[in-house]
């Protein structure tokens, strides 16, 4: 598919939903819409990703596409009326609109009306499947290990080091999958449940649905975390991934000099032991588990040379093997993890 990645005001730091597509997605990105950074290009801004041209809006868009993807996933999950230009404009030249909101398109009385008249299809990613129910706790029954990326904050990398130990387990001969539980997962590997849209009550039964529907196919399973049990917002849903996946092991990951919750900053983070400790002892009841390597967010360091120091600094810390896995690869944590 050739797609168009609608990303106003937000490239590339708050839209981690078109950096997921850019560096793990398959289809080929014809441009990024940012009014902020209009005449850059992709490379101008995060280089080690598919490179395309960043414009104003779809009517600088000429070559034709077959889907524009809002690539922002603001909290909240809202739609920004800003946008509304750019997805008409998308549906009238019989484009596809994907989107990973809480607020859905397909409800939307334009939206729904242009798509009919167009023939085009509107996928509301974050709307869950109707036949979910709770957990029965048994996903520790499946064939494959099961691994699950945990946070210190939300957007600390869970979705990007979950994509990466799997890609480096296949590297290694290994019979790996990303289960995913957000987004920018869904649509990447075109499967999954987004949770933190699930009834509250079912939410760990949707994430025990998803490993049990790979965990006999697999030798590891990587469930792709959310939030975290420290946030006063998204606690709940990395509550239920925690629960409902009933991990053998766990990955930690943190943003490198993060030191209170993103967006809340009266919060401050516990220390990284205390992370540890809690992830493990909030797990216990339902399944023994441990944090067995960490994954470290670099991106705003300039240097290779400041990363290494902060990825030492965060495995020094936390007493276990860590690694940028963007920056430096997942293999140097690999044994640990499997």
């Amino acid at each position: 598919m050739r797609l168009a990645l609608l990303a106003h005001e937000k490239f590339p730091g708050r839209a981690k939903t078109a950096v997921g597509i850019l560096r793990y997605g398959t289809d080929e990105v014809i441009a990024v819409l940012d009014r902020n950074n209009a005449g850059d290009r992709v490379r101008d801004h995060v280089p080690d990703v598919q490179d395309a041209p960043i414009v104003s809006g779809m009517a600088e868009v000429e070559a034709s596409i077959d889907a524009l993807v809002v690539g922002i996933a603001p909290i909240g999950g809202g739609f920004d009326e800003s946008w509304r230009a750019d997805v008409r404009t998308a549906m009238e030249r019989g484009a596809d609109v994907i989107a990973g909101l809480h607020y859905f398109l397909e409800d939307d009385e334009e939206f729904a009306a242009l798509a009919a008249e167009h023939d085009v299809d509107i996928w509301d990613v974050r709307k869950p499947p109707e036949d979910l129910t709770v957990a029965e706790g048994v996903a520790d029954t499946v064939d494959a290990e099961v691994i699950t990326t945990v946070g210190t904050d939300c957007s600390t990398g869970k979705m990007t080091a979950s994509m990466e130990l799997v890609e480096a387990a296949r590297a290694a001969g290994h019979d790996a999958a990303m289960v995913p539980t957000g987004q920018t997962g869904i649509m990447i590997e075109g499967w999954g449940i987004p949770v933190d849209r699930v009834i509250s009550d079912f939410a760990a039964g949707a994430v025990e649905q998803l490993v049990l529907e790979k965990g006999d196919e697999q030798d590891y399973l990587v469930v792709e975390g959310q939030g975290s049990l420290t946030h006063p917002a998204y606690s709940g849903v990395t509550l239920s991934i925690l629960h409902g996946s009933m991990p053998e092991k766990l990955v930690l990951c943190h943003v490198a000099g993060r030191e209170a919750i993103h967006g809340y900053e009266s919060f401050e983070m516990p220390t990284l032991s205390e992370y540890v400790d809690l992830y493990e002892s909030v797990a216990a009841p339902v399944a023994e588990t441990d944090v067995v390597a960490g994954m470290l967010h670099t991106g705003a360091m300039e240097s290779d040379a400041a990363a290494r120091e902060a990825v030492e600094e965060y495995s020094q810390s936390l007493g276990l093997p860590a690694t940028d896995p963007v920056r430096f690869g997942a293999e140097s944590v690999l044994e640990a993890v499997l």
